[in-house]
């Protein structure tokens, strides 16, 4: 009998042993019959690159990006599909930490990729200052889509105009207005272990009007990961060139994510961790004292939600809508909704609230 057949998987979360299959603990709800089955690395290799290929034949493809975050799975997403995709993508928020994006910049020159450095029409100082107005639906020309720094529940506007409308300009210029027949391909790294919500949410191909949201690893467990960063990533005792790209082969480490434990592309502050200002201030002064400078500027014009990383004073009991496709350290928590909250910092009147709860359509995009 075959040691495959003898083996028992290994509990997500745990290590094992290299070559040993390993599977979640459940099947996620979105994940088919012969997705929830134990797989080595090296057979979960060979699904990820099915994934993407049942994707280009589905669908009318034009292009294939990988977007790069700078985040430790992005980075195996990226350097297991080097060569099939077109160019490289990365949303350059303007809130993060600038060695992140220039850990992208040289990944991409080391591989010989083309690099597509998005930015937001909008800055993230402008949402938090409030001078950004609604253009569209009841607000337009009224009121800012945001005011003051965001906590849980204003993650979703920080995401619609710090990271989704730039994807979104870059796909228009791709497809333009023929996306019923041209479709482009955005490579992330959501896998089903991460957290709750993405395992509850999170499908290997996922079509959104002209863009086809495709997760490689997404049936890969955190065991899974380790083995390929083990396999893959300069382990020698010696000095280790930049980014570890000792060989050209190498896995890339962003030094960022070491320091943080997370890419750091985007610090809105959503979903902050208690003490994370003075942790990003111990390792990245210059980030920090630019946010708190931002802070005095808030609170000298007036704005309660005057601190990064809290909840706005008038909202403290206020969830979130759940985290954007590009957000995997941002911890969703269940709650009440976006527009409750909305309602008690005073950016829509009670009869709003009323209206949009009935009708289901405020625009938060600007």
């Amino acid at each position: 009998m075959s040691s495959r057949n003898t083996k028992r998987p290994a509990r997500d979360g745990q290590d094992m042993f290299p070559g040993m299959p390993d599977q979640l603990a459940k099947r996620p709800p979105k994940a088919g019959q012969e997705e929830h089955v134990p797989r080595t690395l090296d057979e979960a290799i060979v699904r990820s690159h099915q994934i993407l290929n049942q994707a280009l034949a589905l669908y009318p493809i034009v292009g294939t990006y990988w977007l790069s975050s700078g985040g430790n799975d992005s980075a195996i997403v990226g350097h297991l599909l080097r060569g099939r995709y077109n160019a490289v993508l990365h949303v350059n928020t303007g809130t993060g930490i600038p060695g992140t994006t220039q850990y992208v910049r040289d990944v991409a020159t080391a591989w010989g990729d083309t690099l597509h450095e998005l930015r937001p029409k909008n800055r993230y100082e402008d949402l938090v200052r409030g001078r950004v107005i609604a253009t569209v639906g009841p607000n337009k020309g009224i009121r800012p889509v945001w005011k003051g720094f965001p906590g849980p529940a204003g993650h979703k506007v920080m995401y619609r105009h710090l990271k989704d409308e730039p994807l979104m300009r870059f796909r228009r210029s791709i497809v333009g207005t023929e996306g019923r027949t041209k479709k482009v391909i955005y490579l992330g790294g959501m896998r089903w272990a991460e957290t709750e919500r993405r395992f509850r949410n999170a499908e290997a191909i996922d079509a959104d009007g002209a863009i086809i949201w495709v997760s490689p690893l997404v049936h890969w467990t955190d065991a899974h990961m380790r083995e390929y960063r083990a396999r893959h990533r300069c382990q020698q005792d010696h000095e280790h060139a930049q980014h570890r790209l000792c060989t050209p082969n190498a896995l890339p480490l962003n030094e960022v994510t070491e320091h943080l434990h997370m890419s750091g592309e985007c610090l809105c502050g959503s979903f902050a961790k208690p003490g994370e200002l003075d942790e990003i201030a111990f390792f990245y002064p210059e980030v920090a004292e630019r946010l708190r400078a931002l802070e005095g500027e808030v609170e000298a014009a007036g704005i309660p939600a005057c601190k990064w990383g809290r909840k706005p004073p008038k909202a403290q009991g206020a969830g979130s809508v759940p985290a954007g496709r590009l957000c995997s350290s941002c911890a969703a928590h269940e709650g009440p909704d976006l527009l409750d909250a909305w309602r008690d910092a005073g950016l829509i009147t009670p009869g709003q609230h009323s209206t949009f709860t009935r009708r289901g359509d405020v625009d938060t995009a600007a």
